[in-house]
């Protein structure tokens, strides 16, 4: 009987992207589970039995990064960090599935050459470890190939992340933020880190071009550059109408996609850019940038910035708006293109690639 061991220990964050994908990815990897298959979770202290008693649990602890026991034909990391890999011991060992979601970090301008060169080395050594890598985009998987080396007898397979929200699950009777005061006035929505690569000041202007609308930035803003966020508003003016609630709750969030008149997003650098798939769902016009994989998800139905000077993202911005409001597909087509990004069928590949696995027929 095969046997299939996930490593989901960021579980342990579920308001992350990884604890996302950890969470709904596992349910529906259990839900397909085929019946001749074994299945273990590596799971967050006191979580063990979270999807059910069809599959066995081992915890996590810093003792389990040295040794967990068990024999497993097919050892999956749900992400390229991850402490806890398959022993090498043994007349066969487990075939190790290596997924990478980014590597963002090659584009941090505060990482010194040399912590790059660091990190780069870490994760070469899972890559050479590892008998099929997956990537979280064509994007990535291109960065992949360019930094680190693939060996020729190393599959790297695309698997695109996938969406869990939809209207039917925002409730009708959820009520109004508490962020938003009782003006009826538009707003446009980011959803992400506030942080540099996510480059959400371009978006700052468009205030002073679009004078009767908001602007919302929910997510983390630890980061210094959230202050700079704001010193930037009162400069230009617009420091009323800037809204930054921080981290929100998931029904928070839906609420926010619901009634907002766009999504903006005008990242640098995104492995697969989720935000964007989920403001589709919702139907939403979505304005992103050109770069890194958001074409992948946002296609022909996305409207791009070409550049990020403020009177050209004003006129993208302007005449999306106008096409958007006299186009009554848009909606449609793009709810059509986000529902291609569906947990049941990213489990359903990764299955497959197990199986393929498992027998023999891919990998190294």
């Amino acid at each position: 009987m095969p046997s299939l061991f996930i490593d989901a220990e960021r579980l342990r964050d579920l308001n992350s992207g990884l604890g996302q994908v950890c969470l709904h990815l596992s349910r529906e990897l259990v839900r397909q589970c085929p019946p001749d298959w074994n299945l273990t979770f590596l799971v967050p202290k006191g979580i063990s039995g979270a999807f059910g008693d069809k599959a066995k649990y081992i915890e996590a602890s810093w003792l389990k990064k040295l040794s967990i026991s068990g024999k497993y034909d097919v050892w999956h990391c749900l992400h390229q960090d991850s402490d806890y890999l398959p022993s090498q011991s043994g007349s066969k060992p487990a075939k190790l599935m290596l997924t990478i979601y980014d590597l963002n970090f090659l584009e941090r301008a505060d990482y010194s050459t040399a912590k790059k060169g660091r990190k780069l080395g870490k994760l070469q050594r899972k890559i050479n470890r590892a008998s099929l890598l997956t990537a979280g985009s064509a994007y990535t998987a291109s960065v992949v190939r360019e930094h680190l080396h693939v060996a020729d007898a190393l599959p790297l397979k695309v698997v695109y992340t996938g969406v869990a929200v939809s209207e039917q699950n925002l409730p009708t009777d959820t009520p109004q933020p508490a962020f938003l005061d009782s003006s009826d006035s538009p707003y446009f929505l980011f959803v992400g880190v506030i942080h540099p690569k996510k480059n959400v000041h371009t978006l700052l202007p468009l205030l002073e071009a679009f004078p009767d609308y908001r602007l919302v930035l929910a997510g983390p803003d630890r980061h210094p550059y959230a202050q700079h966020i704001r010193e930037q508003a009162q400069k230009l003016g617009v420091e009323d109408r800037l809204i930054m609630p921080g981290s929100v709750e998931e029904m928070t969030k839906l609420w926010l996609y619901a009634h907002c008149e766009a999504f903006l997003f005008p990242s640098l650098s995104e492995g697969f850019g989720l935000p964007v798939a989920e403001a589709m769902t919702f139907g939403k016009p979505v304005f992103i940038s050109k770069l890194t994989s958001l074409p992948e998800v946002g296609g022909k139905e996305a409207y791009y910035f070409e550049n990020f000077q403020p009177e050209s993202m004003a006129k993208i911005l302007h005449d999306g708006l106008n096409d958007f409001g006299q186009n009554s597909l848009r909606e449609d087509r793009l709810r059509k293109r986000a529902a291609g990004f569906s947990w049941p069928s990213v489990a359903g590949e990764y299955w497959q690639l197990y199986k393929e696995l498992a027998a023999g027929q891919i990998g190294r």
